[in-house]
């Protein structure tokens, strides 16, 4: 096995391999960090980085590697929990630049594909054809096909279209030596493929001696199973199975070839869907019933337990599709398909009535798309709820995907149950039921010792177990080194021997990806968690990770939500493409951070401190994230010890004291604007202040909220249509309504009193902190909030509701105020703060607003997606007439103080132009557009000349003048 190179020979690799290549060479201790980690349990800090352009690098990459004797490990979206996208040599990512899809033939039915061609983007380009990729794992919005051939990955869809290795037709390849072969089923060809000139010809003639001399050994030493994914499939080198050289090496991992091609096989999508679901006293008796599906010909059979449902309301937000789910404590999910909606409906009457005839199943059967995605998301929220356990501690892969015949299942789910009540563990099971395969993360005590004892010991264990029920290791992800070493437990040692003669034929000297599948390295080794870990000092509580900054940095597993480019999470990544820029290489580096090796210098690290720069700190992990990870929050935290007795950058003391410098220019704001309107003052302050100089200087309002509502106060009261039987509430004037808008707060305050409420404003000034937390002035922000929450004391106590206009200051103090002073300080202010749309949809639902008969786009703010959610909004649109839509935008690209500083301009401008400005644009021109975000607004306005309104004005736009 290859060792990692010396310093020197690194140095002098690296400089060889930038000479070479016409892509990039990364080795810098961010690059390094990053790729340190994948999904899984293990570590292995790399020597470098290669993200090749063209085959030709990839074959120089080998060259060079060969001739320095260093490792090499391909990767993809790094989402597999088996450790085999790491390495302590050079790691080919080819996700960059090597990810075309080259042709589709809809005629043949196959796509020509290269290795960093992401699923769902193949997906898209089948569609136009009406057909698909059948494998579509649940990471199938970032994983690359050819991280799928390297795992033979399989997905929910298996039951219907097989694994990843049914729908290979052709691979280009590349061997450990420098031979680049195209390969797929010799069949009749066998012969010249035989007779091939040189070292192609070579392996093709090793490949016929192995499965000559071993017909007996490779047609009876594998289980019979749909999802065997542990250890070489050299049994497709069998005649009967055509000689199929590329099969044979899908699922190998990157231990025998890298993939420079890929002909993949498409198949017809079904023009309509439908989902059954069943239900079941528990998840066993679920698995007992699965079986009975499989004539029916579903597309799919998902399964889980009502662990996952308690474990999913702990989050906080319940889902309303758990009202819409059958009685009972599991559940099969049984989607079926066909020509049709009546057909598919048809199908779907057929599997519930079977269900509930041969199994006593409670049924729902849901046609309607939304219902579908509803129901389904229940299920797929598994892959985030299963990190945490109920008490919140943490869970782990390790025994994650293991597979056993469907008839099985049942009764290895028992037995797997009564094993981990034998070890003390815990775990909650979900997956593939259809095909027996079953995922669980388990509370392996893995920061201890004895942890890691226990670890080895039920690994063994449970690998007999599935073994014993005809099973296989792995079912999915592949071995990796969470289970390669486990292999003598499924496999006969002649076996074994098969496996290592085969990758001796593609890799003789143990170049690609050593330490996997042959050879291993022992289970219990390399492990993250197994080294130093510094409990540096810090401001946060982190009230989920028991107060501890490094448990909230292995928050992160790796699942790589975060590389998806929907949703909210994450926008720079969305821009740049950079992992560092991802909320998972940003957790990577902070994981670094706190171990002290490869990053040593702690809070005043430059390189985390640049990985941070373009976090936007828009709270979208906190949601979107399936484990929560809040990069804002560590962002913060980071700031505030990095530039601890230190001069911090001139946009922390002019954007991170915005509410003191807007009350000061409140005095005279008349004057101020007038400075600030002539281009050289404005360019002065800009570069004083640090603040890009494309940026406009927002204009203060001639008078503030408070003031506006003092001088219209008697009038504003006749508003109220709904007197005497709704609470007072108090309107929070934040600095960006007070000062900035005081027209939202006066539209706001209408819409209150029309709806009944009886609105009073803080008895003295108020301020949230989010200025100074964003720019991790943290003691500053405590010190604000604390002020704060004595000057509402009176409210408080009284459990007044409080109505806030601004998203951005509602989150921080529903969220970031627990994280900063913690429950027992705040005196319920954070259950007390409502948006707008929120207290009128909890205390008024009943009031009407006359309809405006008028259509809108909706900008919704990142914090309020975070914390609040956006659906009392868009009913309350709906109850005022207006047809809205909320296009998945994400960021608006602003984002506070980021979009302000001097450096990101470019940044924010691209993620404003990815989706929301040309959303707008193409809006006819009387369509609403409303951001309930003072940044939302400024960006919008800015880029695109119109003038976006708040909710609260479009509401008062429906009340008398």
């Amino acid at each position: 096995m290859s060792e990692p190179a010396s310093d020197h020979d690194a140095r002098h690799l690296v400089d060889e391999l930038r000479s070479a290549l016409s892509g990039e060479v990364e080795d810098g201790i961010t690059a390094r960090a990053t790729y340190s980690m994948d999904a899984s349990n293990y570590r292995h800090v790399p020597v470098a980085v290669v993200f090749p352009r063209t085959p030709d690098d990839v074959a120089s990459t080998v060259r060079l590697c060969r001739e320095h004797r260093t490792p090499i490990t391909t990767r993809g979206a790094a989402t597999s929990i088996g450790g085999q996208a790491l390495g302590r040599g050079v790691v080919v990512d080819c996700t960059r630049y090597l990810n075309a899809i080259v042709e589709i033939d809809p005629e043949a039915r196959t796509a020509r594909v290269q290795p960093g061609v992401v699923l769902d983007d193949l997906r898209a380009a089948a569609a136009e054809y009406g057909l698909t990729f059948g494998p579509d794992p649940s990471t199938h919005s970032r994983c690359t096909i050819g991280g799928m051939i390297g795992n033979d990955a399989c997905g929910s869809h298996s039951v219907a279209w097989g694994r990843t290795s049914d729908n290979v037709v052709s691979l280009d390849v590349l061997t450990a030596d420098g031979v680049r072969m195209s390969v797929g089923s010799t069949g009749p060809d066998e012969r010249r493929h035989a007779e091939l000139p040189g070292r192609a010809g070579e392996i093709h003639r090793q490949l016929q001696q192995l499965a000559t001399e071993n017909l007996a050994l490779l047609r009876q030493g594998f289980p019979a199973l749909p999802r065997r994914v542990s250890g070489y499939a050299v049994d497709q080198l069998l005649p009967e199975n055509g000689g199929n050289v590329a099969r044979a090496l899908v699922g190998t991992e990157g231990t025998c070839v890298l993939v420079t091609e890929a002909t993949v096989r498409l198949v017809p999508a079904p023009s309509a869907r439908v989902l059954v679901v069943a239900g079941y006293a528990d998840d066993v008796a679920a698995a007992d019933a699965a079986p009975a599906v499989l004539p029916l010909e579903p597309l799919t059979i998902e399964g889980m337990g009502a662990d996952l449902v308690d474990a999913l309301l702990t989050l906080g937000r319940r889902p309303a599709a758990l009202d819409h789910l059958p009685a009972g404590g599991g559940w099969l999910f049984v989607e079926v398909g066909g020509p049709s909606a009546a057909e598919a409906e048809r199908r779907g009457r057929d599997v519930a009535a079977e269900l509930e005839m041969s199994t006593g199943a409670a049924t729902v059967i849901a046609a309607d798309p939304d219902d579908q995605r509803a129901l389904w998301s229940i299920r797929e929220a598994a892959a985030g709820i299963v990190t945490r356990m109920a008490d919140g501690s943490e869970a782990w892969p390790g025994w994650e995907d293991a597979a056993v015949p469907p008839q099985q299942l049942g009764s290895y789910l028992r037995e797997l149950r009564e094993l981990l009540r034998s070890h003390g563990l815990h775990g909650r099971p979900y997956g593939h039921f259809g095909e027996g395969c079953v995922h669980i993360r388990i509370d392996f005590g893995l920061t201890t010792a004895e942890g890691r004892r226990q670890f080895r010991a039920f690994l063994n264990e449970a690998a007999d177990l599935v073994v014993a029920h005809g099973g296989s290791l792995s079912g999915e992800h592949g071995d990796g080194q969470a289970r390669s070493e486990l292999l003598p437990r499924m496999y006969s040692a002649a076996m074994i021997n098969l496996f290592e003669q085969f990758k001796a034929i593609w890799d003789p000297d143990d170049l690609l990806n050593p330490g996997v599948l042959v050879r291993p390295r022992p289970l219990d080794s390399d492990l993250r968690f197994d080294g130093p870990t510094r409990e540096l000092p810090v401001t946060l509580r982190y009230p989920g990770d028991d107060g501890s900054f490094a448990a909230a940095t292995r928050r992160c597993v790796g699942v790589g939500a975060c590389l998806d480019g929907s949703g909210v999470m994450c926008p720079s990544y969305m821009v740049t493409g950079a992992e560092e820029h991802s909320t998972r290489g940003r957790a990577r580096m902070l994981f670094e951070m706190m171990r002290g090796e490869t990053i040593t210098d702690g809070w005043r690290s430059t390189e985390v401190r640049d990985a941070l720069d373009l976090c936007l700190a828009c709270k979208g992990c906190l949601s979107d994230c399936p484990v929560n990870v809040d990069m804002a929050s560590y962002k913060a935290e980071f700031l505030h010890h990095h530039y601890a007795r230190r001069l911090r950058p001139a946009s922390h003391y002019s954007l991170g004291f915005l509410p003191v410098a807007a009350r000061v220019a409140s005095v005279a704001p008349g004057v101020v604007n007038a400075v600030i309107r002539r281009s050289g003052p404005a360019s002065l302050v800009k570069r004083l202040g640090g603040i890009a100089p494309e940026r406009s200087l927002p204009r203060f309002a001639r008078r503030s909220l408070r003031g506006s509502l003092r001088s219209g106060r008697r009038r504003s009261h006749r508003l109220r249509s709904h007197k005497g039987h709704r609470p007072s509430v108090l309107l929070w004037p934040d600095t960006f309504t007070n000062f900035f808008a005081p027209e939202i707060g006066v539209d706001a305050v209408r819409v209150l009193e029309h709806a009944g409420f009886d609105v009073r404003l803080p008895r003295s000034s108020v301020c949230c902190g989010l200025t100074w937390i964003s720019t991790g002035q943290l003691g500053i922000a405590r010190r604000v909030l604390r002020r704060t929450v004595r000057a509402l004391e009176p409210e408080l106590r009284a459990g007044i509701p409080i109505v806030g206009l601004e998203p951005s200051c509602l989150a921080a103090l529903r969220y970031d105020a627990r994280e900063i002073l913690g429950d027992a300080e705040l005196n319920g202010l954070p259950e007390r703060v409502h948006t707008l749309a929120g207290v009128l949809d909890r205390y008024a639902p009943d009031v009407e607003f006359p309809g405006l008969e008028a259509r809108s786009i909706s900008q919704q703010h990142c914090h309020q997606h975070a914390v609040f959610g956006y659906e009392a909004e868009e009913r309350l649109l709906a109850r005022a007439g207006v047809q809205n839509e909320t296009p998945d935008s994400g960021c608006c690209g602003l984002a506070g103080n980021f979009g302000m500083e001097k450096g990101h301009y470019g940044v924010s401008v691209a993620l404003a132009n990815r989706v929301l400005v040309p959303a707008i644009e193409a809006a006819a021109p009387d369509t609403l557009i409303v951001a309930d975000g003072f940044s939302c607004r400024t960006q919008i306005s800015e880029l695109t000349g119109q003038e976006p309104v708040h909710l609260a004005q479009v509401l008062a736009r429906t009340l008398p003048t």
